[in-house]
């Protein structure tokens, strides 16, 4: 069970540092474009969830070397923080190509 729980969270941390990633060269593509001051604000009001998420998912990798009962809160923990990572990734590709301050 543990080597589920750290694959798991180990993939939670890889979308969870791929939305840290995405959203640092979006923000910073948009601040040094003429025009692209809503983008930018945009990004940064995303910043907030994006530590979270990362935060989580280092935790259930934390948590994913631990007895059953936290293995299985590791698997949890690693779900919804990849989830939230992946669902953040998606909202920044459809607000980069819609253009909208939204």
């Amino acid at each position: 069970m543990e080597f589920i729980a750290v694959i798991i969270a180990l993939a939670s941390l890889v979308a969870a540092v791929g939305y840290d990633g995405y959203l640092f060269v979006l923000g910073s593509a948009a601040s040094r474009r003429a025009g692209g001051e809503s983008i930018a604000q945009w990004v940064r009001s995303r910043w907030p969830q994006a530590g979270i998420v990362t935060v989580a998912s280092l935790l259930a990798l934390l948590l994913a070397s631990g007895s059953l009962f936290f293995e299985v809160i590791a698997i949890i923990v690693a779900v919804g923080a990849g989830g939230t990572a992946l669902r953040g990734l998606q909202d920044a590709r459809k607000q980069l190509n819609s253009g909208s301050n939204s």
